[in-house]
């Protein structure tokens, strides 16, 4: 939504030698505030942009300038357009509107270069992503309950400044107002997402540490040894990359990784069925045998 905003604005002034800024505000429905911040972010792209108080003042470009493709190398014009194509699969529906215009001055036809489907996440919806995107660009307040790794369901509510993707993940980070420091938030575990009208001061994050739970309350880490089968060689490869110890001569592996033990390694473990063996340690063995028996009961 930003990015469009400022190239309009580009353009309406390319169209007209002055406006105010609230007209903009009028026309974008945003406060003067958001316009006052839309024209420094215009300046420090270098785009010869001013303002002058008084009667007849206004925001205005310097006459002489001209938004062409000669502001742009080759590279940056083909950087600028794949950028935007990445955001198209980001749930950013104003990215198709900015790349025909982009298209159009660069006289390039956009390569759609990248695909991505989050489909299977969920929250795949437009709104739930723009929601998100508001609330950080927008820096708003929001809230939501969240489900954390013990089953507890607890009201957060938060300053977004960041979504960040990791191991397969999509995850937000924020200041937390109740725990009053940083956190780092899964969207999978995220309900009723609300993003208030709220808003907050930019905070220098450098001063503020991320609060990672109490030694109590984390899982323990283990040092996990796996037999797998050849036949999971597919699963291997995308699931241990980079874990694997060693390769037999029939094919299979060992698998070795330290991590939490948490319901991840029982239910990895008890998805390869008879392809897979604990090696060590000797009470994950155990407890895998008991999940497995309760399961095999359920069946009788």
């Amino acid at each position: 939504m930003q990015v469009n905003r400022l190239l309009e604005i580009v353009y309406l002034l390319l169209q007209q030698d002055r406006v105010t800024a609230g007209e903009l505000a009028d026309r974008f429905e945003v406060s003067t505030r958001t316009i006052y911040r839309d024209i420094d972010t215009i300046g420090m792209a270098g785009i010869p942009i001013y303002t002058e108080k008084g009667k007849g003042g206004g925001i205005s470009l310097m006459p002489d300038f001209v938004l062409s493709k000669s502001m742009f190398s080759e590279q940056e014009q083909n950087e600028i357009l794949f950028a935007l194509h990445g955001l198209t699969k980001m749930h950013s529906p104003d990215s198709d509107t900015v790349i025909q215009k982009l298209s159009g001055i660069f006289n390039k036809t956009a390569t759609n270069w990248l695909d991505v489907d989050f489909s299977d996440w969920g929250y795949d919806n437009d709104e739930f992503w723009e929601d998100l995107k508001t609330a950080i660009l927008e820096r708003r307040i929001t809230e939501f309950e969240y489900f954390n790794s013990f089953n507890d369901k607890a009201l957060r509510r938060v300053e977004p400044f960041q979504l960040w993707f990791k191991s397969k993940n999509w995850y937000l980070k924020a200041y937390d107002l109740i725990k009053q420091n940083l956190r780092t938030f899964k969207l999978t575990r995220m309900r009723d997402l609300f993003v208030t009208n709220e808003t907050f001061a930019e905070r220098d994050l450098s001063t503020i540490k991320h609060t990672e739970p109490a030694p109590a309350d984390k899982n323990p880490i283990i040092h996990l040894r796996l037999w797998i089968s050849a036949e999971m060689t597919y699963r291997v490869l995308d699931e241990f990359a980079g874990c694997v110890e060693k390769q037999n001569d029939d094919g299979s592996f060992i698998v070795s990784l330290h991590c939490a033990e948490d319901n991840w390694v029982y239910g990895t473990v008890l998805s390869y069925g008879e392809h897979i063996e604990v090696l060590e340690p000797e009470h994950i063995k155990d407890t895998v045998r008991k999940k497995a028996k309760k399961i095999y009961d359920m069946y009788i």
